[in-house]
Order: C-alpha cells, then sequence, then structure tokens
C-alpha cells in the first residue's frame, strides 16, 4: 500500500513536469500515451489498485484518480494553448506590406481589332458580328461563288457538315445585314474565320474586320479616301497606300490595297523585299449581281467592300517575323504589349 501511495505523485509530478516542458502537438501526444494511454503508466497504477487488499483500495483509489484526474486537465490546458498558437501564428497579420497582384491585359489581338474597329466607328462604320459556323449559302453562294466555280478553292475550306463550314471570311455578316436593312449600309464586321493554311504567316484560325459601304453614289474614289484614312490613323499619318488590280468573286473591279513598307519607308528593305510596298488587304466595288440576293436595286445605289486580316496587321504594326507568336501563349512575348 505505502509503495503504491509513493508512486502515485511521483509519476503524476513527471507527467505534469512533461506536459509543461511540451512545445509542440507530437511531444505532447507523445506524453499523453506515455501517462494517459491504455498501457499508460497512471492507468497502470489504477489497475494495481485492485491488486490490494481491501481495507487498502479506497485510500489508493481516491490517490490514483485524482492523480489522473489532474494530469488529464494539464493535458488539455496544455493541447488548448498549443492551438491557440498555432491559429495565431496561420493568421493573416493586416500589418505586413501588401503583395501587388500581377495584372492581366488585353492580347495582341483583341487590342489590334479593338483599334481597328475604333477607328472605322470615328469614319461612321457600325460594328456587326454574325455566327462562326456559317451555311453554304451565305458564305459562298450569296457572294457569288457558285458552286462549281473555281475560286471557292483559294477558301481552303473546313466543312463540318452538309453545306455547313466554318467561315471562311466574315463576309457573310455583310449579306446578312443587307437582308436586314435598307441602304445606307455603313458596317464593318469582326470576328475569328477558319481555313486550311498553316506557316509562319497564316493560322488555321485567325481574325478579320471586314468592312461594307452601300449608298447613293459611292466610287472607287471613297474606297481609296476610306482606307487611306485608316491606314494613316492605324500606322502613321505619312502611310502610304496603292491600289494593285486584283481579283475576288463579290467584287468587280477589284483591288489589292498595300501600304508603304513600315520597316524602310518605301525605300526597300529585306521586309518588303526590295519593293518598298506590304500587302495590308483586299478590296472593291461591290459585284452588282450581289444585290440580287437581298433585293437591293443596283440601278440607284452602289457601293464597295473590303477585308483586312487583323493577325497580319498586328504583325506590320509591331514587327513580328512570326504569326505563332500571338497564339503560343509565352508571356516573354505577350508581355512586350
Amino acid at each position: 500500500m505505502s509503495s503504491l501511495l509513493e508512486k502515485i505523485p511521483i509519476i503524476r509530478d513527471k507527467a505534469l513536469q512533461a506536459i509543461g516542458s511540451a512545445e509542440t502537438a507530437p511531444d505532447l501526444e507523445k506524453i499523453r500515451v506515455e501517462f494517459l494511454g491504455t498501457k499508460g503508466r497512471l492507468p497502470e497504477l489504477t489497475r494495481q489498485v485492485g491488486t490490494l487488499p481491501a481495507e487498502m483500495r479506497p485510500a489508493a483509489g481516491q490517490a490514483a484518480n485524482k492523480a489522473l484526474k489532474e494530469v488529464k486537465e494539464a493535458f488539455l490546458n496544455a493541447q488548448t494553448v498549443l492551438n491557440r498558437a498555432k491559429s495565431q501564428k496561420s493568421a493573416l497579420d493586416v500589418t505586413l506590406p501588401g503583395r501587388r497582384p500581377t495584372l492581366g491585359h488585353q492580347h495582341l489581338i483583341s487590342r489590334t481589332m479593338s483599334e481597328i474597329c475604333r477607328i472605322f466607328e470615328k469614319l461612321g462604320f457600325t460594328v456587326v458580328e454574325g455566327p462562326e459556323v456559317e451555311t453554304d449559302y451565305y458564305n459562298f453562294e450569296a457572294l457569288n461563288f457558285p458552286a462549281d466555280h473555281p475560286s471557292r478553292d483559294m477558301q481552303e475550306s473546313l466543312f463540318v457538315g452538309d453545306k455547313l463550314l466554318l467561315r471562311t471570311h466574315t463576309s457573310p455578316v455583310q449579306i446578312r445585314t443587307m437582308e436586314k436593312q435598307s441602304p445606307p449600309v455603313w458596317v464593318v464586321a469582326p470576328g475569328k474565320t477558319y481555313r486550311r493554311d498553316d506557316d509562319i504567316t497564316h493560322s488555321p484560325m485567325f481574325h478579320q474586320v471586314e468592312g461594307l459601304v452601300v449608298d447613293k453614289g459611292i466610287t472607287m474614289t471613297d474606297l481609296k479616301g476610306i482606307l487611306s484614312a485608316f491606314a494613316t490613323a492605324f500606322f502613321s499619318p505619312d502611310t502610304a497606300i496603292r491600289l494593285r488590280p486584283s481579283f475576288f468573286p463579290f467584287t468587280e473591279p477589284s483591288a489589292e490595297v498595300d501600304i508603304a513598307c513600315v520597316l524602310c519607308g518605301g525605300r526597300g528593305c529585306r521586309l518588303c523585299k526590295g519593293s518598298g510596298w506590304l500587302e495590308l488587304l483586299g478590296s472593291g466595288m461591290v459585284d452588282p449581281a450581289l444585290y440580287n440576293f437581298v433585293g437591293y436595286d443596283p440601278r440607284e445605289i452602289s457601293g464597295f467592300a473590303f477585308g483586312l486580316g487583323v493577325d497580319r496587321a498586328a504583325m506590320l504594326k509591331y514587327g513580328l517575323s512570326n504569326i505563332r507568336h500571338l497564339y503560343e501563349g509565352d508571356l516573354r512575348f505577350l508581355e512586350q504589349f
């Protein structure tokens, strides 16, 4: 009896001392297992009480239970203190200086397209949009591309079903617009377009802004004046343009539009291959045959149309050598703009 009563306070004091010196939760857990676990030292003393003579058990049991209760309370208090310290350590310290978040910005393509549309809006145009999955009728037939005409081969089309394809230009938006309204029509149609083409200057998915003007008394002079105003606003005030004869099924006459080389100013260099000119867009007077598809009277009105590749315009303006830079998502490139 005396031996057991002497052990209880000794083990209790060791447990309380160990709990008081515990600095981490794992340390505290080891102490719990050693002194309070199923096979711990204090429960073992409690079990030994049952081996004592009956007259000795009450005093020994009372001492063992008291020691067990004191150690459990000390353990719970220590656990609370450690948890509170951990919580305070991980809490937000509002006195620390903040970290400035990295801000994004418009992609170069989006920025270029917005700038192009903004320039034409100042010239009196309205921005219109249409579907990217288009019918053969709007993408070809209503634009004077007969089903058996070889000019369709120029479009490198991507069909997605019977008479359905990913639009090869945004010109179908012009037909849809003329179906809905009577002249005058002054619109630009920006958007994504798709063709089976892929090299350093072409992408299977690219962006266009196409323009259409249909009104009374519209001539080729108006076309050249609008495009000249755009070129000087988009590139620089001294940018010259020239028109070269070309062919497009939906315009007659048709013209390719070149600008003076943005690198050498027209003197001749590697970029323009010594010619002093860079191809910018296609244009022309609207073929009167198109008016038959939308119910316009070609005897009363006339018009012009043009199509500008946004990707190419961005490459020319910012001096890019490879169109793939626009789509690879390389932050080292994108952060320059």
